[in-house]
């Protein structure tokens, strides 16, 4: 009897898939995980790791070296090397995990051998991503496109090869539903985030503290920097001493946006480790993002662990775990009224409020055992284990 093929699973960096590799580890249907790094990860063995360090280095020297947007363009021209690295290593009857781009001539392989190709979507479809964000680009004006053009090409190259979906959100099945993807091609794959260290403050909120918003994400205009900052103008003109605590990681797309709100009172924080991330989330009365396309927000995920309301578009994949008028709101795209009324809402919630917060979502439906076990059923279900 011939043994049931196994995984593997291909990205250039750690990445979300990680966890699928871990996954996979635990039932032995795992044949190797293939890194550009130069250290493997936890829960999946040293001889099951194939690592090429080389790609993770010539990525730091160009993130060193030039813009973000070059940097990020250089990035995206190394894959066909590491397609080509990971070709190589492949045996007829693999199954193969990767994403958008990542590994074209690896997915046409696979297939040809009789395997199945799973695509991590941790976006929307490529063409959904390309579409939206090249509209907001003009919008602004911004002499750059959303990503590299020839990573975009690419990504929409790899879509006739993809047998299955790993969709973390309603947000991005949706995007591939009113492309041509058939449902029983989408597995719902809800990264699991670890909420141990996002506890609500034990504490009801300071009487003194002024009204107090929160965005951990960084701006750009993808994830709606001009319709966040436009909604704190508003709610700054409600609430004069309101304050607002923004993270200092700026895009070039969005920088020439943010320069025109310099009057507002913002507290800028670099992108920090969790335990601090924990405490300035404790510190505000509500979370906001805006974005246009994100497969899932973590972030959003975290400050709702923290006990906060959050503000969000459909388009954030984390407004599927919103319940609204209980743990937050969604709003539409490009709205910054709306966005700035949802958060008054909120704060005159948060200002009334004399409990101390309540965490307003469940820790696990979001645990590795739980991300585990629907992973597997779902590879079940299709006889892929």
């Amino acid at each position: 009897m011939n043994a049931r093929p196994k995984f593997v699973v291909a990205t250039p960096a750690r990445s979300v898939c990680d966890d699928n590799a871990r996954a996979l580890t635990r039932v032995d249907a795992l044949r190797f995980l293939a890194l550009g790094t130069r250290r493997g990860t936890v829960g999946v063995p040293p001889e099951q790791t194939r690592l090429r360090p080389i790609f993770g280095l010539l990525n730091y020297a160009a993130s060193k070296c030039v813009s973000q947007y070059r940097a990020e363009s250089f990035r995206f021209a190394l894959l066909p090397s590491f397609d080509r690295w990971v070709k190589k290593q492949l045996t007829p009857g693999d199954h193969i995990i990767s994403s958008f781009g990542y590994t074209n001539e690896s997915f046409k392989w696979v297939r040809a051998q009789g395997g199945k190709t799973f695509l991590d979507a941790g976006n929307s479809h490529p063409e959904n991503f390309w579409e939206l964000l090249s509209e907001e680009h003009r919008r602004w004006d911004c002499p750059f496109p959303p990503v590299a053009p020839h990573w975009n090409r690419r990504a929409v190259a790899m879509m006739p090869h993809v047998d299955y979906v790993l969709s973390p959100s309603s947000f991005v099945t949706r995007s591939f539903l009113e492309r041509g993807f058939k449902p029983e091609q989408i597995l719902r794959n809800v990264y699991p985030v670890d909420l141990s260290r996002f506890t609500p403050a034990t504490e009801p909120r300071p009487k003194n503290r002024p009204f107090t918003i929160v965005s951990t994400g960084g701006l750009s205009l993808r994830k709606g920097a001009p319709y966040l900052l436009e909604a704190l103008r508003l709610v700054h003109q409600r609430h004069p001493s309101a304050r607002f605590l923004l993270s200092r990681l700026i895009a070039d797309s969005a920088a020439p946006v943010v320069a025109k709100y310099s009057d507002l009172p913002i507290d800028w924080a670099p992108g920090l480790p969790h335990a601090q991330l924990a405490a300035r989330l404790q510190s505000a009365d509500v979370f906001v993002l805006p974005s246009l396309e994100e497969g899932l927000v973590r972030t959003a995920l975290e400050a709702m662990a923290c006990g906060l309301p959050v503000v969000l578009t459909p388009n954030t994949g984390a407004d599927d775990f919103v319940r609204p008028g209980v743990s937050g709101s969604v709003v539409p795209i490009r709205d910054a009224r709306a966005l700035a009324d949802a958060l008054l809402e909120w704060g005159d919630r948060a200002l009334a409020s004399a409990a101390p917060p309540q965490r307003l979502i469940d820790g696990e439906a979001l645990s590795f055992a739980h991300f585990e076990r629907e992973f597997l059923a779902q590879l079940r279900e299709r006889d892929l284990l």
